[in-house]
């Protein structure tokens, strides 16, 4: 590569790099706690749910339970499982019968408990797994705001990342084992960003395209659903099998007998290794009531296994089966290899440590970045207005970014100590205490200090998160092993490691700093 190339995309890099760091930087540390979601919704509810992907529920008591209180009669029932937790998901349309009642003419999303039948809106069920999920693609911003933030700073990663590659390309390898922590602070920052940007280059490619599909798709199909679809959005999603087809309702209540749960149990036993995920319910209680089970084969049997049946429950006759062990296709692979990809839950919990390391160690990388920034601009011939403008922006993302692991480790203790807590309170305790911490820093002026203090604190915080369990709760990490409930034990023992792993660079950071 010449040097004007060279240079060309070395700003590229660097422009692209500073503009998203910050918001790049959230994404990447709430994601990384985003691959235990369930787990940590679990530990603060003190309860551990079954790990299967496959939906938990008994379906006829599910159903009259929701049918007592909303009345389902002709309506859509959509119920999913996304998450490994006790809470099953129920979406109900407004009713097609024009005669019931205001409430059932209402559309209702809920979430039943599998052990208990207890009925709760998202509001009631919200937790702190669910706080830091959402961050990752800013939803606390109001829609669409945050979700194309969040998509386009994923494009803008992918090109930084892109640029990247292309400027070390020569020395891809080379570089890769290049360390040379005695040399001036700018060579430091240098090889760390370089080495552990090659070492989570997959992994960082991986999310910046699947983050930017994910978040700003709608955008990108737009035009195609103008010029092909004469802006019906519905036909598209039809296509791509994101909707079914809506079937007529017919207003007369079904006369036969029908065992929902049965048909449902019949239908997993039609493939091995088979598990029910999406069970979708048209016209309920109707003479042309159907139910569609949908579900996916095991990931180690075949990783884009998608096989649904059509049941007609009135003859109980099959009218439409996919084989999930049959020949994928194009759109069910496209759509399940990005899904599976991005949230890594196709691995056990190997996959999610795994991927937990490398999203934290794309965090280093984002802050080594702006550090060489930095560093490569404080020198003596520069103004020293620009240097100390310089030295402002990166406080702020420092103060910013860094202060995000003890307001972390703050929340968890909050969270067990005053459950259930609401979800305007979640949101008080995080952003409120996220911003007083950070304007501490700010003001403080000393990015060290912000680097030792924060690690500090959110390793004595995360000490604290499994004995406040344990106190408020009586489940000791070793007592939630004895008796299985792995989730919790999980949450409580990765806290221990992650506190050790921190405090220990606190000290060696204190120590190399005299």
């Amino acid at each position: 590569m010449n040097n004007r190339n060279y240079n060309i995309f070395f700003n590229l890099h660097t422009v692209s790099g500073i503009v998203i760091s910050v918001i790049l930087f959230i994404i990447f540390f709430a994601g990384s706690f985003s691959f235990f979601r369930d787990d940590i919704a679990s530990w603060e509810r003190g309860e551990s749910a079954s790990l299967s992907k496959g939906i938990q529920i008994d379906y006829n008591r599910a159903l009259k339970t929701l049918d007592s209180i909303h009345d389902l009669r002709g309506r859509k029932i959509s119920i999913y499982q996304p998450h490994n937790e006790k809470k099953v998901s129920f979406s109900l349309e407004a009713t097609k019968d024009s005669l019931a009642s205001k409430k059932a003419r209402e559309a209702q999303f809920l979430y039943l408990d599998n052990t208990t039948y207890k009925a709760e809106t998202y509001t009631e069920t919200y937790s702190l797994g669910e706080f830091l999920y959402r961050l990752h693609f800013l939803a606390q911003i109001p829609y669409p705001a945050g979700y194309y933030l969040a998509g386009f700073t994923a494009l803008f990663f992918l090109f930084a990342t892109a640029t990247g590659v292309l400027l070390h390309w020569k020395k891809i390898v080379s570089n890769f084992y290049v360390f040379r922590p005695k040399e001036k602070l700018k060579t430091w920052w240098t090889d760390a960003h370089t080495s552990l940007g090659i070492l989570g280059l997959p992994f960082q490619f991986v999310y910046a395209v699947t983050g930017a599909f994910f978040m700003i798709k709608l955008l990108i199909v737009a035009p195609s659903v103008q010029l092909l679809y004469k802006g019906d959005e519905s036909k598209l999603y039809q296509e791509l099998e994101y909707n079914t087809t809506e079937l007529p309702f017919e207003n007369q209540k079904i006369k036969q007998s029908y065992d929902i749960s049965q048909m449902i149990s019949d239908t997993k036993k039609q493939w091995k290794d088979f598990d029910i995920t999406h069970i979708e319910i048209q016209n309920y209680g109707d003479t042309n009531m159907h139910l569609l089970v949908e579900g996916e084969a095991a990931y180690d049997k075949k990783f884009t296994g998608i096989g649904k049946i059509i049941y007609k429950v009135a003859s109980g006759e099959i009218v439409f089966k996919k084989d999930p062990y049959a020949s994928s296709s194009y759109l069910d692979s496209v759509k399940n290899v990005l899904y599976r990809i991005h949230f890594g839950d196709y691995g056990g919990y190997g996959l999610k440590i795994l991927s937990f390391i490398l999203g934290i160690l794309s965090c280093f990388v984002i802050i080594s970045g702006v550090m060489i920034w930095l560093v490569a601009r404080d020198k003596k011939n520069m103004p020293e207005k620009k240097r100390r403008f310089n030295e402002t922006v990166v406080r702020f993302y420092l103060a910013i970014c860094l202060s995000m692991f003890p307001v972390t480790a703050l929340s968890f203790i909050i969270a067990k100590l005053y459950y259930p807590l609401a979800q305007n309170t979640t949101y008080t305790v995080f952003f409120i205490s996220w911003l007083l911490l950070s304007i501490f820093f700010i003001l403080k002026k000393n990015n060290h200090f912000t680097n030792q203090f924060c690690l500090f604190s959110g390793s004595i915080l995360g000490f604290l998160i499994p004995v406040v369990n344990g106190i408020k709760t009586g489940n000791w990490f070793w007592i939630s092993y004895t008796n299985n409930h792995f989730q919790m034990f999980f949450v409580d023992v990765f806290w221990i490691i992650l506190s050790a792993i921190s405090l220990y660079a606190a000290y060696k950071l204190k120590t190399n700093s005299k």
